[in-house]
């Protein structure tokens, strides 16, 4: 969907109904949703699919997502993870991914996903061999075919990668790559909408509560226009923005907005069967139509800075690093750059999910970290079983509960990317 006035029509160009402020949103519902990107359209999507019955409402200040992570995501995925959490919910997202278009078919049209699998190549230098071969021992053990190549290996079948100063890589063909994120959300929001959920467009300035100390309780969505939607449950589920709404309840998030900018160049010279390459040093790329997309971490990676590309990135930190690792990109040429936000948890670089324990109708789906879109599936359907059973059926996604902040306990995932 974009913004104006086309912002209330659906993918197939039929008019939606939108919303468009908090006099036209609903007075109750059974579960209110703060947040209407990936994870928000995610757990709509099944709770309407697992319950048809329920009232649900996306309530989202910029439906036509302009500033959102899901439009501006590099939109891959992996099961190069060092936590099983981790590995198992890529791997029910890429089934998923793999079946999207029946699972999203709205009116007998079904969405394109351009999921493509070359994987990912995993290169470690000589510090960080072990801790490759000994993520690569727990991949394999939860059903993750990722194959160690040793430099030899590595050159024969990547002769345009520079291979001396490498100890090995891991890789993950066939199970491992990328899509179309913003087609991806596009869908997963539509079909919740055809399923039932509707979608608001407003800004949640509160979460009300009812009660005291045990019997406390969500108990309703305050817009900054005035509007509250009365909800049984509520959903946190506001990517970057998540940690301003979280604190009215009293919930410190420690998710913070940082910025990404991810490069588009081009390269005279092809580079036959390339995956979505990780340096040693940290920085990633990989195909992109007939070109390539990269990206590193900035320093300093400061919080809430603009979405606008910060191009010094790409000359002062990526193309002298792309020139050793590739010689072919000596040649590259720098075609355009845009900027999103990672909505980073900065106790452990992972999500956060489920209840939270003082106040247990509030759900959070939130500090993906760089992973929301690939853990979207497998997350939407945790949160939705914990509305409606009361705990994760499909998958046990308790090492990633919100209850871990206050528990102190930190999930140590060692393969963090950017």
């Amino acid at each position: 969907m974009s913004s104006g006035s086309t912002a209330d029509r659906r993918a197939d160009g039929a008019p939606e109904r939108v919303a468009r402020d908090g006099r036209d949103a609903p007075a109750s519902v059974d579960v209110a949703i703060v947040g209407a990107g990936i994870a928000g359209a995610s757990v709509a999507y099944w709770l309407t699919r697992m319950d048809p019955s329920l009232a649900v409402a996306l309530v989202e200040r910029d439906p036509g997502f302009a500033q959102a992570s899901s439009q501006r995501s590099a939109s891959s995925i992996r099961q190069q993870f060092s936590s099983p959490v981790n590995i198992r919910m890529s791997q029910f997202g890429l089934a998923f991914l793999r079946e999207a278009g029946e699972a999203l078919e709205v009116d007998g049209d079904r969405p394109a996903i351009g999921l493509v699998d070359p994987g990912y190549l995993y290169l470690a230098d000589a510090a960080q061999a072990d801790g490759l071969r000994a993520q690569n021992a727990v991949q394999r053990a939860h059903g993750a075919p990722i194959e160690l190549l040793e430099p030899d290996a590595l050159a024969a079948r990547f002769p345009w990668l520079a291979t001396g100063d490498l100890a090995l890589g891991a890789l993950g063909a066939g199970v491992e790559g990328w899509f179309d994120g913003p087609a991806l959300h596009a869908a997963m929001l539509r079909r919740a909408r055809a399923q039932g959920a509707r979608l608001v467009r407003g800004e949640v300035a509160s979460i009300e509560t009812a009660g005291d100390g045990d019997a406390r309780r969500a108990a309703a969505l305050r817009l900054a226009d005035g509007t509250r939607i009365a909800c049984g449950h509520a959903v946190l589920a506001a990517g970057a923005w998540s940690r301003p709404v979280a604190a009215t309840v009293g919930l410190a998030l420690p998710v913070h907005a940082r910025r990404r900018t991810v490069f588009v160049f081009s390269c005279p010279t092809p580079l036959p069967g390339c995956p979505l390459v990780i340096d040693p040093t940290g920085f990633w790329f990989r195909p992109e139509g007939r070109g390539f997309i990269g990206s590193t971490t900035p320093e300093p990676d400061a919080d809430d800075l603009p979405l606008e590309p910060n191009m010094a990135e790409f000359d002062e930190a990526l193309w002298t690093a792309l020139a050793h690792r590739v010689p072919a990109f000596e040649a590259l040429r720098i075609e355009r750059a845009w900027a999103g936000y990672y909505e980073m948890n900065l106790w452990d670089h992972n999500a956060l999910l489920g209840a939270w324990p003082a106040l247990p109708n509030l759900m959070v789906a939130t500090g993906f970290s760089g992973h929301g879109m690939q853990q979207a599936p497998a997350a939407g359907r945790g949160v939705a079983e914990c509305v409606l059973h009361g705990g994760w059926r499909t998958l046990d996604l308790s090492d990633l509960s919100v209850a871990r902040l206050a528990e102190g306990r930190r999930l140590l995932e060692a393969n963090v990317i950017g």
